[in-house]
């Protein structure tokens, strides 16, 4: 069982806006996302191999080739891959845009992996600089969601693919889909620091598509992981 997922809080700084430029990195954005990745990673691998799908029905343990893997690709393409996509999506705008961790939120995932067994994070930020308007604003805070709901969308497509082989290879699909699937939807909740809030400014009918989108795959995903619900490949 999963809790809240790690969410991107955005800070704004004033000072000039640059201009647009290509896709750039530093070593120290490089090292943060990587900590972040490998911590994220670890915080998985504990939930998967005591509590979840692949410790219990498939009899995996924490150090398991394929429990590490499935981690690994959830951290990959639920957290990094939304951070990046809201990084990008900011630059390609003519912002600074860069992912900063918070070490003490990363420690505390640890803690509460190890204690409660589900994920509580909130793992660092992708810092953007030099950006005023509400339409870009939205767009950029858009990115990561969808980012999660595209990676939802071809994990289904990979587990239909895969059906034929059985649960061991189409089940930890299904719980990759669910994650992304549940990462977008979180983050699409209009409140506080979260991106929904920033969507909804923008553009209330993109908002709510993409909540309900986000909501109805992450619903799909988890009757069909958890609960056996029959599906459309079996």
């Amino acid at each position: 069982m999963t809790g809240a997922p790690p969410y991107r809080v955005t800070y704004s700084y004033t000072g000039a806006r640059p201009p647009p430029t290509r896709i750039t990195t530093s070593r120290t954005e490089l090292f943060q996302i990587g900590v972040a990745f490998l911590v994220l990673t670890l915080d998985f691998s504990i939930i998967l191999g005591v509590s979840s799908f692949l410790g219990i029905v498939l009899g995996l343990s924490i150090l398991s080739p394929v429990v590490i893997g499935v981690a690994a690709a959830a951290s990959l393409t639920a957290f990094v891959a939304h951070e990046m996509a809201h990084k990008i999506a900011a630059q390609r705008f003519g912002a600074w845009a860069e992912f900063r961790y918070a070490p003490m939120m990363l420690l505390l995932s640890v803690v509460m992996s190890f204690a409660v067994g589900f994920l509580f994070a909130a793992p660092g930020a992708t810092v953007v600089s030099g950006m005023t308007d509400p339409r870009e604003w939205g767009r950029t805070s858009l990115a990561g969601p969808l980012a999660n709901l595209g990676f939802a969308v071809a994990f289904l497509a990979a587990a239909v693919g895969t059906v034929s082989l059985g649960v061991a290879v189409f089940g930890p699909l299904l719980l990759l889909m669910f994650f992304n699937a549940w990462f977008g939807a979180f983050n699409l909740i209009p409140f506080g620091p979260l991106d929904g809030a920033k969507v909804f400014r923008w553009s209330k009918p993109v908002w709510l598509g993409a909540l309900a989108a986000a909501a109805l795959l992450t619903i799909y995903a988890y009757a069909a992981t958890f609960y056996n619900t029959p599906l459309p490949f079996r």
